[in-house]
């Protein structure tokens, strides 16, 4: 009964402090802006009423709403890249202003990270969040010159991966199931390509990437790490355009344009890699019908009805496949589709309703012949519906509220078998479970120095039927539970059920335009679990969710920074100190089979989680030579009964030393360098503490019952990469019709042998007489120089 008073005060402060501060009369300017040559939302173009305090962003949406007293302004609009625009307004009534910026003229001096305004990291309440543009995660060095998103973010403080190859990335030391992946509002389960080397999301569709390390608004739910909410073009709605490439590894097409002007466009973007293609001629592994390969495509479409209504529909396919022969090999893939609706109740009342659905499936196939087969297939799905709305109160009060319903789907196991003609279906049932929550915020200006963006997120989970219930019993400590008790729920019949509230709260003090202090207070759930107990996750991990033995996952994150900018905001510095704790987040019994395990639940151990840290990021924003430095200094552990006899243990992703270094240099309009320098402390692993021998057979062993009780060693790499851009304009003063772009990289440079994993083994001669020898061996990804180039084209 307290928490649920609590959760009224909180609900009731919030909704006052937005009426107590609407008494004054005012009016509203409100409309959106917009990208005068295609028509995309300008996403955080900067309001600024001159000569006064006022000021606002533009939404994810590219709307913006703000109430001031009457009287007669100097409206100025901006976004980096672009031309100021400065309107007169006489201001006795409510307005709708639309505004289309002309790309400036000097984007080449005004680059990199961020199209809000110049001071907007010391000003918002914005901490442990960074966006980037599109157009810096072009400029960044690439493997294979090929342009990716996920490798880019992973170049920011606090982001990291275990090594080359892996799938996902980790933040502040969550895992990689952690993280809550987001394109246009779908959850994408895994984001990778090429077990790791590419992500799903092709750069000629994405518009906008943003990551929230900490201070996640009540909005967002579902992950207790982060959450990346990555936003796709609408296509330009003034003109068609073509654009694409051609590199080493795959080639791309993105075809944009209007089917009515300035109401509404289309994208599709398409990639394909040709791996198999190139190798062919030198080899017969592709012999027998071996495949290898993967693509996607990428489309979305909007439609403006009126000023008041505009509705956005998009959707991703994607796959990857590696079959070793016609019969054998494995597959996986992503589907998504969103269909959004934006309403704009009144010029301060902004809605969306979202309703999305999201599919990951993996399969595995070995099949000798008739008589001799194995099959697999798995997958999980998601179905969702989110209303949202932000009720602009006035120039010092946005609140926001909205609610969201999740059905999930969980197929673990599609799997028969066949041996010598038996047939043996070991298929595990599916199961159901339903999220909702509600959620309501504010972001709050109290003062011209000190504001506040607070709220509450009230989740609920349903574990339901029809599903076989288990509950479970200690066999022996340090091993799986054995089922104690076994009964069957009826479809529909509720199994067990959690609730959890989550507030947040956020602050920033600004000393002046050039520093100030941030906070923040986050409280995660999160209901699904990535299950994996290899090195790092793989296309063929399981998901599942929180049952009556497998409780959900929670997160309390406190961060304090000091943000400072200098010389006009040219360069930018900040420090943060971070500490998160987690509950219920999950470890392994020593050696269990974590897939096809009709007994998962008992396999799994919950334990107390905690990552703290300090990250320092420096930033050179403008000018020829600019770029970022970051640094990390963190550790993770967990620490559960039956493993390290109890005691906390560094994670398989804890790194104690994470700095990165990006530069660009642009020589001059046509050639650009750019370098990538990265040092990460070698990530911990488990190996046996002792050994002992039968029949002259080494066994390891691990007395201890440690676990990651050694590090590989220290990861580090340096790339580079250089661009050339034809000349927009012929010598005759004429655009070009085509613009041409070709990107060189070289990664990795200096050819470090970068070890992904440790593993022990014995020699392989056999030896009669004394102790067997054995063996520690280091495994590497990519152990040389790796070249690359790719053509870009714009027409």
């Amino acid at each position: 009964m307290t928490q649920k008073i609590k959760l009224l005060l909180i609900i009731g402060i919030l909704w006052w402090s937005g009426g107590a501060m609407a008494q004054t009369k005012s009016y509203t300017i409100s409309g959106s802006i917009k990208d005068a040559s295609n028509g995309e939302d300008l996403i955080g173009a900067n309001i600024r009423i001159k000569g006064t305090e006022y000021g606002t962003v533009a939404n994810v949406y590219g709307f913006y709403s703000i109430s001031i007293p009457a009287g007669t302004y100097t409206v100025e609009y901006s976004f980096i890249g672009y031309e100021t625009l400065a309107k007169e307004v006489v201001l006795e009534a409510d307005q709708r202003i639309d505004i289309s910026l002309l790309v400036g003229q000097k984007q080449l001096e005004e680059v990199l990270i961020s199209g809000q305004k110049e001071n907007y990291n010391v000003t918002s309440t914005e901490i442990g969040i960074k966006r980037l543009d599109i157009q810096t995660v072009l400029k960044v060095p690439s493997f294979a010159g090929e342009i990716d998103v996920i490798k880019t973010i992973q170049f920011l403080p606090g982001v990291s991966t275990v090594g080359e190859g892996a799938s996902g990335f980790n933040v502040r030391g969550g895992s990689v199931g952690q993280n809550l992946v987001l394109l246009d509002e779908a959850p994408v389960y895994n984001a990778s390509h090429l077990f790791g080397f590419f992500s799903v999301f092709n750069p000629d569709a994405v518009k906008d990437l943003k990551l929230y390390k900490s201070g996640i608004p009540p909005r967002f739910g579902g992950r207790i790490s982060s959450i990346l909410d990555i936003k796709m073009k609408e296509g330009n709605n003034q003109k068609f355009q073509v654009n694409g490439g051609i590199g080493t590894i795959f080639s791309r097409l993105a075809i944009e344009g209007p089917f009515k002007k300035n109401k509404g466009s289309f994208i599709i973007a398409g990639r394909r890699s040709y791996i198999d293609a190139l190798i062919k001629p030198f080899t017969d592994i592709l012999d027998g019908g071996a495949e290898l390969y993967f693509y996607d495509l990428t489309l979305k479409t909007n439609y403006q009805i009126n000023e008041n209504n505009r509705i956005f529909l998009s959707g991703y396919f994607g796959r990857d496949v590696f079959m070793f022969s016609a019969n054998q090999g494995f597959s996986w893939g992503n589907t998504t589709a969103t269909l959004r609706w934006n309403h704009l109740f009144s010029k301060k009342i902004f809605s969306n309703f979202s309703f999305f659905y999201s599919n990951y499936d993996y399969s595995l196939a070995f099949v000798q012949n008739e008589e001799n087969q194995f099959t697999w297939k798995s997958d999980i799905s998601t179905i969702n519906f989110k209303p949202e709305f932000t009720y602009f109160v006035n120039a010092n009060n946005e609140i926001s509220f909205g609610a969201e319903l999740i059905f999930y789907i969980f197929n673990p196991a599609n799997a028969v078998g066949i041996s010598n003609g038996e047939k043996s279906d070991i298929s595990l049932p599916k199961k159901n479970s339903i999220e909702s929550s509600f959620y309501i915020g504010n972001q709050q200006k109290i003062t011209s120095k000190f504001s506040l963006d607070y709220g509450i997120r009230l989740s609920t989970y349903y574990y339901i039927g029809a599903a076989t219930v288990y509950d479970f019993q200690y066999f022996r400590k340090g091993y799986s539970k054995i089922p104690s008790v076994v009964k069957e729920a009826a479809a529909g019949e509720l199994i067990q059920s959690y609730w959890n509230p989550e507030p947040r709260i956020s602050f920033t003090y600004a000393f002046n335009k050039e520093q100030s202090i941030k906070g923040s207070y986050n409280r995660t759930a999160q209901y699904i679990h990535l299950i994996s107990n290899t090195v790092a996750s793989n296309p063929l991990d399981v998901w599942t969710q929180s049952t009556n033995n497998i409780k959900p996952q929670t997160g309390d994150q406190f961060v304090l920074g000091y943000f400072r900018n200098f010389k006009k905001n040219i360069y930018e510095a900040s420090v943060e100190v971070y500490y998160r704790t987690t509950t219920n987040q999950l470890d392994y019994v020593s050696g269990v089979n974590l897939l096809i395990n009709r007994y998962l639940e008992g396999a799994v151990l919950p334990g107390i989680g905690r990552a703290y840290g300090i990250e320092w990021y420096f930033q050179k924003k403008e000018g020829k030579f600019n770029g970022w430095v970051s640094y990390t200094l963190g550790r993770t552990e967990l620490k559960i009964d039956d493993i390290n006899n109890g005691t906390w243990y560094p994670t398989r992703y804890d790194q104690t030393h994470n700095l990165k270094i990006t530069t660009f240099y642009d020589i001059n309009s046509q050639w650009s360098l750019s370098a990538n320098f990265t040092y990460i402390t070698g990530t911990p692993t488990t190996l046996p503490t002792s050994r002992y021998q039968f029949q002259n057979i080494t066994v390891p062993y691990n007395y201890s019952n440690s676990r990651n009780n050694t590090r590989i060693p220290d990861y580090h790499r340096l790339d580079i990469g250089a661009t050339w851009n034809s000349k927009p304009i012929k010598p005759n003063g004429q655009p070009r019709k085509i613009n041409h772009q070709v990107v060189l990289s070289i990664y990795n440079l200096y050819g470090r042998r970068n070890p992904f994993s440790i593993y022990t083994s014995q020699g392989t001669m056999r030896q009669l007489v004394g102790p067997a020898q054995t063996y520690a061996y280091q495994f590497a990804v990519i152990g040389s120089v790796v070249p690359g180039i790719s053509y870009n084209f714009k027409f």
